[in-house]
């Protein structure tokens, strides 16, 4: 028989450090995903349902909406186009990235099946959604070719603008956001709603749903334009993201110059404003108080009053004709 192999003591640190790690690759290994649930899966408008959750990052800002058009295996197929916003409600996670919050139930501007959609809205991106029926709302269909259709990026993406002299005064800063998808699905995409995102620095995403008019087959390639803006005034670094159908098509930087006409406005008004208010005080100031300037000529009427109190001259003071009539009266 061979003989038996023992291990050396050398050994003994690697096999621990090994069995540590495997067994710290069970269940934590594993990224726990959001969760949703509702205290009532039917409500009717009017009413309301406990929305809880689990699995979100702590500390986190979420907004939870009732969309129609949606599924939780799909997600909100029309974008926030198809959810009640104005109805949504705001909630923070604790330190173990749970919340409970109470939304009001009302129907969504497009037919069910509908969901209760929770999203982030600041820091990394995350959703979930949780299956609700709005009783008394209309139930249509989704449509059976969104399944099969799927767009996937083909070029890279590119922002088509530039700015000019309203945008160095502050005015929005806009771009057209080019890209270029193929179907790489089994079914056609008939006017494909992308979601526009804009970040600036580390903050997260402002989405904007934007409807794509047109049909791309499977197999096909399409060029799609987007517009983007910002806010006015908007300056810095920004990202531009693209998502169709929860998934991120791509990103763009965009570097946005500072608006510095808004800068040169504000000096001039600085320089210009305390000029004025300067003259329009020295204006009133003469107007109250008339200056006598030292050099100015003394009236008549003083000239010949003072040549009156004057003493006459003696004769031998006076010119000579003077003396000869003063001798020969």
């Amino acid at each position: 028989m061979p003989p038996a192999v023992r291990p050396t003591y050398g050994s003994l640190p690697v096999l621990l450090a090994l069995l540590l790690v495997l067994a710290g690759a069970g269940p934590t290994g594993a990224a726990e995903r959001p969760v949703v649930e509702l205290s009532a899966s039917q409500a009717g408008t009017g009413g309301s349902v406990t929305v809880s959750g689990s699995g979100w990052r702590p500390r986190a800002l979420l907004t939870l909406l009732v969309c129609g058009q949606a599924e939780p295996k799909r997600g909100v197929t029309g974008g926030t186009n198809s959810c009640a916003n104005a109805d949504g409600r705001a909630v923070t996670t604790d330190a173990q990235g749970r919340f409970r919050r109470a939304l009001p139930v009302v129907e969504p501007p497009v037919p069910c099946p509908c969901v209760v959609h929770v999203a982030t809205v600041t820091g990394a991106g995350a959703e979930a959604d949780a299956a609700l029926q709005v009783a008394g709302h209309t139930v249509e269909p989704l449509p059976a070719d969104a399944a099969g259709g799927r767009l996937s990026l083909l070029a890279d993406t590119r922002l088509r603008g530039s700015g000019g002299l309203l945008t160095w005064f502050g005015s929005p800063p806009a771009r057209t956001l080019v890209v270029t998808v193929g179907n790489v699905g089994t079914s056609p995409v008939r006017d494909p709603v992308f979601q526009v995102g804009t970040a600036h620095g580390v903050f997260a995403p402002e989405w904007q749903d934007q409807r794509w008019r047109g049909t791309i087959r499977p197999g096909g390639k399409a060029r799609i334009e987007l517009p983007v803006e910002l806010a006015a005034g908007a300056h810095g670094d920004y990202t531009v993201t693209l998502k169709y159908g929860g998934k991120v098509l791509a990103e763009h930087p965009w570097g946005v110059g500072r608006p510095w006409g808004v800068t040169l406005f504000w000096a001039l008004v600085l320089l210009v404003v305390p000029a004025a208010l300067f003259r329009a005080a020295l204006a009133v100031v003469d107007r109250v108080h008339p200056r006598r300037p030292g050099h100015a000529a003394r009236p008549a009427s003083r000239l010949r009053l003072s040549a009156a109190r004057r003493p006459a001259a003696p004769p031998w003071f006076a010119p000579e004709a003077d003396r000869s009539e003063a001798r020969n009266p």
